[in-house]
């Protein structure tokens, strides 16, 4: 509990520096020769998702979507405007000692979601959990994006309150790149 907890105030406060106008301190760049931090294959695993996308759900516009590498190619940057008005961000990379892929959402109801998990099978799976809409209980999370044909990406986000037992759609959204 304690790491998942340090993880999200580790993002939490890198979405704060992105919003300041001063920068963070940053380290000295890698000497000459040396790789990139974040080259290697797995980092890019997601970066079907980068772009700009026009998003609709059942064919109806469900709002718009700039998915930004950022960090020198070490992290991805949501930032998500619905149509229906709701605003939010996420920072998304990959925690190479652990192998698994890492998701912080907020937005700005104050609403947060932390995702892990990996990219298997040509879909990037993360999945957590957050307090259910009755006291003491727990709400599972499993969004799923998916690179279609046509540089399109499906994004299923199923949530369940009986422990995985069942799952319910929450959100179908279908990518299509903006023009």
């Amino acid at each position: 509990m304690f790491e998942r907890a340090a993880r999200a105030a580790a993002t939490l406060l890198l979405i704060a520096a992105m919003n300041t106008s001063t920068p963070p301190a940053v380290s000295a760049a890698p000497a000459t020769g040396e790789e990139k931090p974040c080259s290697a294959a797995p980092y890019r695993q997601f970066d079907f998702w980068l772009g700009s996308w026009d998003v609709t759900e059942k064919g109806k516009v469900a709002g718009t979507n700039r998915i930004e590498s950022i960090l020198g190619g070490c992290a991805l940057h949501e930032s998500w405007h619905g149509a229906g008005g709701l605003h939010g961000n996420s920072i998304n990379y990959y925690d190479a000692p652990r192998g698994v892929w890492h998701q912080t959402w907020i937005d700005e109801r104050g609403n947060g979601l932390i995702l892990e998990g990996k990219f298997e099978n040509g879909a990037m799976r993360l999945e957590g959990e957050r307090p259910g809409s009755t006291p003491g209980t727990r709400d599972l999370h499993r969004i799923t994006w998916t690179a279609l044909a046509e540089g399109k990406v499906r994004q299923l986000w199923e949530t369940s309150s009986d422990n995985g037992k069942t799952w319910n759609e929450t959100f179908d959204g279908l990518y299509t790149r903006a023009k």
